[in-house]
């Protein structure tokens, strides 16, 4: 395989692999989460599946390992293909039973 032809397989290999379980005080942070218009799946290995669209019907899509977390927050991704996920409220469990994580000025629950 000539090198440049090479270069998407190992972009993909990057993005795809290298994924770390969630440290066990971030284990609340394992599961479905979402609202009318975003899905945010967050896996006990550490990985992300995330879609959302806009209100013009833009659609989003990140499918990218947790490289760390800051604060409450975390990056996926590598390189120009990271983002940072900003949560400003952690997960929690409300006095109805239900989970709930405000990610990106979006309040999501979890299945």
């Amino acid at each position: 395989m000539k090198p440049l032809r090479a270069l998407p397989f190992l972009l993909l290999a990057l993005l795809t692999g290298c994924a770390e379980p969630l440290p066990p005080e971030r284990a609340d942070y394992a599961g479905v989460w979402h609202n009318e218009r975003t899905r945010l799946a967050i896996s006990p290995g550490g990985r992300v599946l995330y879609t959302t669209t806009s209100g013009n019907g833009v659609h989003k899509k990140i499918d990218a390992p947790i490289k760390r977390f800051d604060g409450n927050s975390f990056d996926v991704g590598i390189g120009p293909f990271a983002t940072t996920f900003v949560v400003s409220a952690a997960p929690r469990r409300g006095d109805d039973g239900r989970w709930t994580m405000t990610v990106d000025g979006a309040e999501l629950v979890r299945d």
